[in-house]
């Protein structure tokens, strides 16, 4: 049979006493010293939005405005390229990190109802805003999408804030840069300072609220919408929400996002 090996403990050399009390001065030296030198170790990380290609220098004044031709083509195929773009009102700059398509013959979408007062702007063309109050609290911005007649449209449900970062905080009434300031489409309309008045709105034409050209994200992730459990089984489970990958900046639930 097998003898286990032993190993031998190795004794810690024992520490020798001092013969007098440290000095004061010197130990709170001491103290000051490992402080910054943790101060400088760790970092506050920063939430990670996309930024703008290293080639550009324009102004968002003189960035491309998305032209009326992008937004005309199915909601599930403008969904995802809304990802990274600005959009611009006044000041305030914010780039697109999570959307929702909404089509025609969706039980979750509100051209189910038809033509009505409130959904007219829904069945307008492609690159016109649709804005609807949630609740009778919260404005949310759609972009419609589509040909004209169609019903279809892209709900922004969360942003990044690019610039105006003191407009959007006086707006929301907080004073955070955490992505709590723009993770849900009612924060995204109140950082805008939109009303149900910017419904129909171009998105194309420059002036008011703008729809700016901006990088395409390397990943993203998709999943079934939030909140639409009236709606039939096949269209709650459909995967038509669409954020950016390893980004903060995106609304609860989270975990039910997956890459593609």
């Amino acid at each position: 049979m097998k003898r286990t090996q032993r190993f031998k403990r190795v004794s810690k050399p024992k520490k020798s006493i001092p013969e007098s009390e440290p000095d004061e001065d010197s130990a709170a030296n001491r103290s000051t010293q490992l402080l910054k030198s943790i101060s400088t170790r760790v970092k506050p990380k920063r939430p990670k939005i996309l930024s703008l290609p290293p080639s550009t220098s324009l102004t968002f004044d003189q960035m491309t405005i998305l032209p009326r031709e992008f937004f005309q083509i199915d909601a599930l195929d403008l969904a995802p390229r809304l990802l990274g773009k600005f959009l611009k009102r006044d000041n305030v700059v914010l780039q697109i990190t999570e959307v929702e398509a909404y089509r025609p013959n969706d039980s979750a979408c509100h051209g189910r109802f038809g033509i009505t007062a409130r959904t007219a702007p829904v069945f307008g063309p492609g690159g016109h805003a649709y804005v609807y109050l949630c609740y009778g609290l919260h404005t949310m911005l759609n972009v419609v999408a589509d040909k004209e007649g169609i019903g279809a449209a892209v709900l922004i449900r969360s942003c990044a804030p690019i610039s105006g970062m003191d407009t959007i905080q006086e707006r929301r009434g907080q004073k955070t840069g955490k992505p709590a300031l723009l993770n849900g489409p009612g924060k995204v309309g109140q950082a805008l300072g939109i009303s149900t008045e910017w419904s129909n709105h171009p998105l194309h034409s420059p002036g008011g609220l703008e729809l700016l050209d901006g990088p395409e994200p390397e990943k993203i992730l998709v999943g079934p919408r939030v909140g639409i459990d009236y709606a039939l089984p096949e269209h709650v489970s459909a995967l038509w929400r669409f954020a950016i990958a390893g980004t903060a900046w995106i609304s609860a639930p989270k975990n039910t996002l997956r890459p593609p």
